[in-house]
C-alpha cells in the first residue's frame, strides 16, 4: 500500500431477503440447523413468504477494487441502489463484506447518517467527548478543539442540551464538525448534507476541501454532480453493486450522465425542502422539435415537459428548472413569469428553450418549485438532484454558426463606432 490509503480488492457484499430473525434464540437455532442440514425450516409457513425469501439474497457490491491515494477527494455516484452506501459501510467497518477485503492506514471517520454515534440522552459537549474517545484521541486534545468544533457547528447555546431534543439540521451540523475537526486520516461522508441549509452546505464543502488540502483523504458521496465537480479530483460510478467506472471526475460525470434517461419516473425521495409533503414531481421527458425524430440539435426547440401531483392548494408557486453542463450549473429557467395559485391535483409544467440558445454537449436538469413572495423568495420550495439528462447533437449545414467559445448563446447586441 505504498503511497496509498485504501485498497479495495475483489469486494462483494450479499444481502439475505426475507425474515433473519425469529425473535428467539431457540428458533434462530431450529432455523440454522435446518439449513445445515438441508431440511425444511420448521419455522417457516409452507406458502407463507418467510418460505418464499428463504434463499433469496441480493448481492449489493459485486467484485469491487479500487485505489485511493493520501488526499484524494474521491466521489462516489451512482443511481439509487447502486450500492454507494453499502460501500461506504464496508469501509466503515459498520457492516462486514461477504467477500474481497478492505485495508487502511491511519484513523477513519464516517459521517453516513445524521446523528451516528450519538447517545440521545448525553448532551452535545458530552457526546464530542465520547465520539473523540471512540476516534482514540485524548481528553486534552478535544479540549484544545471544542471551541472550533461548536463554533462550526452554530449550536453554542445549546451544546449543554440532551442531543435528543436537537432538531435533524443540528445533529447534523454537530456530526458533521465533529467528525471534521478531530483530524482523521479518511473522512467518509454520506449524502447527510442535503439535511443542512443551503449556507451551512456550503461551509461544509469548504470544510471538505481545506481536509484534502491538509493531504488528508475524503470519500464523498453525492448525487449533485455540481459539487462533485467543484470538490473531487477522482470519482468512481456504481452500478448495479459494480465498478463502471475509475478516474477522472469530468469524465466521469460525463458517463454518468450518458446513462440517465430523458423520459421517465422520477424518484421521489430524491426531494428536499418544505414543500417536500405538498408536490410530487411524478416524470420528466426532454424532446426537440418533431421533424428531429428524437435527436435534439442546436437547432431544435427544446421542450421539457414536468408532471406531478399537487396534494394541497398552494397560494404562490412556480416550477424551474436548473439546467447543468459539464458539472457546471448554467441557467434556471422557469414555468412561468410570476408565481400562481396552484390546486390540489395533475400538475403538468412545459419549459420551451429556443433554437441556438445551448450548444451542442451533454446536460442534465434539476427539477423544483418554490413560493415567490412579492418582496422575494419565500420560504416554500422543494428541489432534487438530478433527474434527466440530455445531448445536443452537432448539427452542419445553414444556421450553424450558433457560437465557438461557452456553454450558451446569449442574446445580445453592440454597435461600432470607428
Amino acid at each position: 500500500m505504498s503511497g496509498k490509503v485504501i485498497s479495495v480488492e475483489n469486494l462483494s457484499k450479499r444481502y439475505r431477503l426475507g425474515v433473519v430473525s425469529h425473535q428467539t434464540l431457540m428458533h434462530d437455532f431450529q432455523s440454522w440447523w435446518s439449513r445445515i442440514r438441508g431440511k425444511e425450516d420448521p419455522n417457516s409457513p409452507i406458502d407463507g413468504p418467510r418460505r418464499a425469501n428463504a434463499d433469496a439474497t441480493f448481492w449489493a457490491l459485486r467484485d469491487i477494487s479500487f485505489e485511493v491515494a493520501k488526499g484524494d477527494v474521491l466521489g462516489v455516484i451512482g443511481r439509487n441502489g447502486a450500492g454507494k452506501t453499502t460501500l461506504l459501510k464496508v469501509l466503515s467497518e459498520v457492516t462486514a463484506p461477504t467477500n474481497g477485503s478492505v485495508r487502511y492506514k491511519g484513523r477513519i471517520a464516517s459521517l453516513l447518517e445524521v446523528g451516528t454515534g450519538f447517545h440521545p440522552e448525553l448532551t452535545g459537549r458530552e457526546n464530542i467527548f465520547l465520539n473523540a474517545a471512540l476516534y482514540g484521541m485524548k481528553k486534552n486534545d478535544v479540549r484544545n478543539k471544542i471551541d472550533e468544533i461548536v463554533s462550526f457547528a452554530e449550536i453554542d447555546q445549546f451544546i449543554d442540551t440532551p442531543v435528543k431534543r436537537y432538531s435533524s439540521g443540528m445533529y447534523m451540523r454537530l456530526a458533521f464538525s465533529v467528525a471534521a475537526h478531530l483530524d482523521p486520516d479518511i473522512l467518509v461522508v454520506d449524502e447527510v448534507l442535503a439535511v443542512g441549509d443551503a449556507q451551512f452546505q456550503k461551509k461544509c464543502l469548504g470544510k471538505l476541501e481545506d481536509v484534502g488540502k491538509d493531504g488528508r483523504t475524503v470519500l464523498f458521496v453525492s448525487h449533485n454532480m455540481s459539487t462533485v465537480m467543484n470538490l473531487c479530483n477522482r470519482c468512481i460510478i456504481l452500478e448495479n453493486g459494480r465498478l463502471t467506472f475509475d478516474g477522472d471526475t469530468k469524465a466521469g460525470i460525463t458517463s454518468y450522465l450518458k446513462t440517465a434517461q430523458i423520459t421517465g419516473k422520477i424518484e421521489q425521495h430524491h426531494f428536499i425542502g418544505p414543500l417536500s409533503s405538498k408536490i410530487q414531481f411524478t416524470e420528466v421527458a426532454v424532446t426537440g422539435s418533431e421533424e428531429d425524430k428524437g435527436v435534439i440539435f442546436p437547432s431544435s426547440e427544446i421542450r421539457i415537459t414536468v408532471k406531478g401531483l399537487c396534494l394541497q392548494y398552494i397560494p404562490r408557486f412556480r416550477t424551474f428548472i436548473i439546467l447543468y453542463k459539464d458539472g457546471y450549473r448554467i441557467c434556471t429557467l422557469h414555468d412561468l413569469p410570476e408565481p400562481k395559485p396552484l390546486k390540489a391535483g395533475e400538475i403538468i409544467s412545459t419549459i420551451k428553450v429556443a433554437p441556438y440558445y445551448l450548444r451542442p454537449g451533454d446536460y442534465y436538469i434539476v427539477i423544483g418549485g418554490h413560493d415567490v413572495g412579492p418582496l422575494g423568495p419565500g420560504t416554500e420550495w422543494v428541489c432534487g438532484n438530478e433527474v434527466a439528462s440530455f445531448t445536443i447533437q452537432e448539427e452542419w449545414g445553414a444556421n450553424n454558426d450558433y457560437g465557438n467559445i461557452g456553454a450558451v448563446n446569449v442574446p445580445h447586441s453592440g454597435e461600432r463606432l470607428l
